[in-house]
């Protein structure tokens, strides 16, 4: 891989305007080449002599030696200089770099002082972004400082230790309240010694190096006067108990204690993860000017690269001392508070592994994915063979069992355009690990979720098959309850192994699922983030799912699945849960709508809820225009509320969720980045998004069947449409996020610190 490509797959994507723009300084190389060619092409007659001549006299020079110890000899002179690089110091361009070209009088040197400037800009404009970057880490280096001062503090109040110096503890020296032992036998508890490296500090002192010992600095308790706790609850109580109490004052207990160590490590990780890239970034970019430059030397055969690399070393960039002690003080500082000093466990929290790619999950997928072919051709082959399009048992079949199985057909389609859009994000390279806050190395990537989808497709249709096999033999014909208790078996085994504990089959994934999934069904009473309403969103295109589990529900619970009758649509309990099981993914999205609201204060949560509220009203009275046909008052609301619930649904989609539809800007009705070089993927999708939203019509309408299409059919066909608008809704939600982080350089995740400081303690220390 050339270098250009490596270096664009190296890059931070959110960081990706402020890297050097290599392939922009080579293109100017190429113009200088194509000159130079052009003239030697020219004078390639008239030089040729002279070039021979030059040849021939440089056998005369005097020889270097191999070792190079003639390196200080008299040939470096100043015609021999190509640039002068040189720093200005002066109010307000403090660390600009300018380079001085001194070969603009040759032939083309105007080509090169091009190239010169634009290199220069693009220097200048790396080490401003670097240095604004090294303030930020250093404040909240400042910051986590405090939050350890505390966090040690609450570890003495809470543990008590017995700090043995001489005999001498925290209170020893003058102090006149209790010691730590007298302390923790009026609490009741028994004497102990407690490692103190956990808990101190220990510098050595002028006086250490004379041998006259160590000085302890143990930590004062004086700043738990001056903090209160920021800890995220956990549960609906633990919320519910803080909007209830509203108080943020320190217990002192264990569990308190546990839960700031908790935050304290996830913000350690981030912000050496933070360092990390940054050093990544001074890396990336020291290698590219030195690619460029010697590419320079390269085509004008002169040697300007040593001079310029030189000022790169010694630019902040190139030496990013700042960064690299603060990445081994965050190291030794983790690994002592938070390890036990286990350097091992330590760095691989801290440096968690990546994940490999595994051949056996190609492997599995072609399997998988060919076993689904061939049972999709057998039950083809099995319908045409008994004729079942055209037998009586046509409509009890579809009436009853097409809506179990077809349960298991709106999740693989799901997963079938979520695999799409992870492989498309990967190829226009949208951060969605990020977005989603995937821990590293347990992102699923297309092809596991391609392998889960086409083993859960096998195995419906592989009860398909059955099911018709069963049937047609006459030796098996007998075995009716086992047969209509095969989709059952399956959406049992799914949720077994959704919530099943044991490391298989992507646990993390899973649980990171379930988490969310609960954020979603406790919508008020956790701070709403992305993945939380995202899965929410999802949701809202699975309504025809939710109403087949609801149909499980009435078919084995108050059916006869023995001889395939039920009396489901004939219950007004049925009609009631109908409706509320659809409503429920909406209701979702509204309370989150709320609770960011609450949260962030910012109205246009109040717009978005109030589209979901429209989206509310017109599902239900389309329900009950579907549960209550001939109500022509019933049929015209029902129209009415649709058509604005699409289009308000249809403005936030295309306007807000996917940023498009600005007229002033530089693609005219799109955005001003675009990661899809074709602008007509943009308008095709608007298109899409819109003819998609109007498949409600079907139930206004009241187009309940096809002539070749039963209406059970006819609906999952719509189910199905709709959740295809919404994978491709997906993509683009996803393109127009990252390309806000990008837009604010937004590569960092902030991590909530356990503990606030009032403003009394913050002016003083400040």
């Amino acid at each position: 891989m050339k270098f250009g490509k490596e270096f664009i797959s190296q890059m931070v994507p959110e960081w990706q305007e402020a890297y050097m723009d290599y392939n922009y300084l080579k293109g100017l190389l190429k113009d200088v080449l194509k000159f130079r060619q052009r003239n030697t092409a020219a004078a390639a007659a008239a030089a040729t002599p002279r070039a021979s001549l030059k040849r021939r006299m440089s056998l005369y020079r005097a020889f270097s030696g191999l070792t190079g110890r003639y390196r200080g000899s008299p040939r470096k002179n100043s015609e021999d200089e190509t640039i002068l690089v040189s720093a200005i110091d002066g109010e307000g361009s403090e660390g600009y770099y300018q380079t001085m070209f001194l070969r603009s009088s040759d032939e083309g040197g105007e080509y090169e002082l091009v190239y010169f400037r634009r290199l220069d800009e693009e220097f200048n404009k790396v080490v401003k972004f670097y240095k604004g970057k090294v303030e930020e880490v250093m404040k909240e280096a400042d910051e986590l400082n405090k939050q350890m001062d505390a966090l040690i503090a609450l570890r003495i109040k809470v543990e008590n230790p017995l700090v043995g110096f001489g005999g001498a503890g925290p209170g020893a020296g003058g102090g006149s309240g209790p010691g730590p032992a007298e302390r923790r036998q009026d609490d009741g508890r028994k004497p102990g010694r407690v490692h103190m490296e956990a808990i101190e500090e220990v510098e050595m002192s002028s006086s250490s190096k004379s041998g006259k010992g160590i000085k302890p600095n143990i930590a004062s308790l004086e700043v738990l006067d001056h903090v209160k706790i920021n800890i995220e609850p956990e549960t609906p109580i633990s919320t519910l108990k803080i909007i209830l109490t509203s108080s943020s004052d320190l217990s002192f207990t264990k569990e308190e204690l546990r839960k700031a160590q908790d935050q304290m490590t996830k913000a350690f990780v981030q912000f050496h993860k933070n360092l990390r890239v940054l050093k990544s970034y001074c890396f990336l970019n020291q290698l590219a000017f030195s690619k460029i430059m010697k590419k320079y030397d390269k085509i004008t055969s002169r040697n300007a690269s040593k001079a310029y690399l030189e000022m790169v070393e010694n630019s902040p960039i190139g030496s990013s001392d700042e960064v690299t002690k603060l990445v081994e003080r965050v190291e030794a500082t983790f690994i002592k508070h938070f390890a036990n000093g286990n350097h091992r466990k330590g760095m691989e929290i801290l440096r968690p592994k990546t994940k490999k790619e595994r051949h056996r999950v190609t492997y599995f997928l072609g399997f998988l994915s060919g076993c689904s072919i061939a049972l999709v051709v057998a039950i083809v082959v099995a319908i045409h063979a008994r004729g079942l399009m055209k037998s009586d048992g046509r409509t009890l079949y579809m009436d009853n069992i097409f809506p179990l199985y077809s349960l298991f057909g709106f999740i693989v389609l799901h997963m079938l355009m979520y695999s799409a859009n992870i492989y498309f994000w990967r190829r226009y390279r949208v951060n969605y690990t990020f977005i989603f806050g995937f821990k590293p190395g347990n992102a699923l990537g297309y092809r596991e979720v391609l392998l889960l989808s086409s083993a859960l497709s096998v195995i419906t249709l592989a009860g398909v098959l059955s099911n018709l096999d069963m049937e047609m033999d006459q030796r098996t014909k007998s075995f009716e309850a086992l047969t209509e208790l095969v989709p059952l078996g399956i959406v049992v085994v799914l949720l077994l192994i959704i919530i099943c504990p044991f490391n298989i089959i992507y646990r993390s994934s899973r649980f990171f699922f379930i988490q969310c999934a609960f954020h979603c069904i406790c919508a008020p009473l956790y701070k709403v983030t992305l993945p939380d309403f995202f899965l929410a969103d999802q949701l809202t295109s699975q309504v025809q799912a939710f109403r087949s589990l609801e149909f499980y529900v009435c078919y084995y619970g108050w059916g006869n699945f023995k001889t395939r009758s039920h009396k489901c649509q004939d219950s007004s309990v049925y009609d009631v849960f109908y409706l509320v099981v659809a409503v429920i993914p909406y209701a979702f999205r509204l309370l989150q709508c709320f609770r960011r609201w609450i949260d962030e204060k910012d109205v246009s949560h109040v717009a978005n809820g109030l589209k979901y509220f429209s989206t509310i009203a017109a599902v239900v009275l389309r329900t009950g225009n579907e549960l209550r046909q001939g109500k022509r008052i019933l049929k015209i609301l029902a129209f009415s509320s649709s058509g604005i619930a699409t289009i308000a649904n249809t403005y936030w989609d295309i306007v807000v969720d996917w940023g498009l539809l600005r007229w002033n800007s530089r693609n005219p009705w799109l955005r001003d980045k675009l990661l899809v070089p074709s602008k007509s993927v943009y308008f095709i999708a608007m298109v899409l998004n819109v003819i998609l939203r109007l498949a409600w019509m079907q139930t206004v309408m009241g187009i309940r069947d096809f002539p070749f299409l039963h209406k059970t059919a006819l609906v999952a066909v719509v189910a199905c449409l709709e959740i295809i608008r919404r994978g491709i809704w997906n993509f683009f939600r996803l393109e127009n996020e990252h390309l806000n982080n990008v837009g604010k350089y937004r590569a960092f995740k902030s991590v909530p610190l356990p503990f606030n400081y009032d403003d009394e303690y913050d002016n003083k220390h400040a």
